[in-house]
């Protein structure tokens, strides 16, 4: 599974947050709201083991996902624009007052079905690339946690990797499901086919079946009038 982990935060006030897998990466992710350098919009990424934070900072509203360090930038940050565009469509300026998790009980079921669309519909990558939003992507450094967390405040990153298996079982699923749609439209074609082609050829076979049965009976008559 590509994004495990999502929260959308002012400041450091996490407002509402998503966990695909059992993890400690909340608590990782609030350490790293603590100490991103600055007040100004942002895009950065830090690394921990095979993981990787990506962190998206505008006016203010912060959002920021766990992610497999194989997803590469691009879809997590594509994931972030569009939960950013969403909470702000969403709450608009209630967002400046909201008490800490106030809109968990709605939000985090969108971060859970954006989190699912990212992680696994290759769509999601293939639309924001048209759209061209992500140019900024390609100038985010990743950069080691250690560079915004002090080695004695860094926790170990604790994933449950049952969460990986779930994700690459559910993308074997639908390729599967594909291939068959595939074989069973193929076999339909073919049977169409076949069947097209055997009623073009009935009329010619009767046709030729009536030469047949009349050249017997023209020789015969031939043969009586000689008689």
């Amino acid at each position: 599974m590509g994004i495990l982990y999502a929260l959308v935060a002012r400041g450091t006030v996490v407002l509402a947050e998503f966990s695909a897998t059992s993890s400690n990466a909340n608590t990782i992710a609030k350490q790293i709201l603590d100490k991103i350098p600055g007040t100004n919009d942002t895009h950065v990424s830090y690394s921990q083991d095979r993981y990787i934070f990506h962190v998206k900072r505008t006016d203010g509203l912060t959002v920021l996902c766990m992610a497999d360090d194989n997803a590469g930038r691009r879809v997590p940050f594509a994931f972030l624009e569009e939960i950013h565009q969403r909470f702000v469509r969403t709450y608009g300026r209630a967002v400046l007052s909201a008490q800490p998790y106030g809109m968990n009980d709605e939000f985090s079921r969108v971060l859970n079905q954006q989190i699912e669309y990212f992680s696994n519909d290759p769509n999601a990558d293939r639309i924001h690339r048209l759209k061209g939003e992500m140019s900024q992507v390609r100038n985010v450094m990743i950069e080691n946690i250690d560079k915004v967390l002090d080695r004695g405040d860094r926790l170990e990153l604790l994933v449950d990797k049952t969460a990986n298996m779930q994700g690459n079982t559910f993308r074997f699923r639908k390729q599967a499901r594909r291939f068959r749609s595939t074989v069973w439209w193929r076999n339909v074609k073919l049977t169409v086919l076949f069947m097209v082609v055997k009623l073009v050829s009935l009329p010619k076979l009767k046709v030729e079946d009536n030469q047949v049965e009349t050249r017997p009976r023209e020789e015969i008559g031939k043969a009586q009038r000689k008689g």
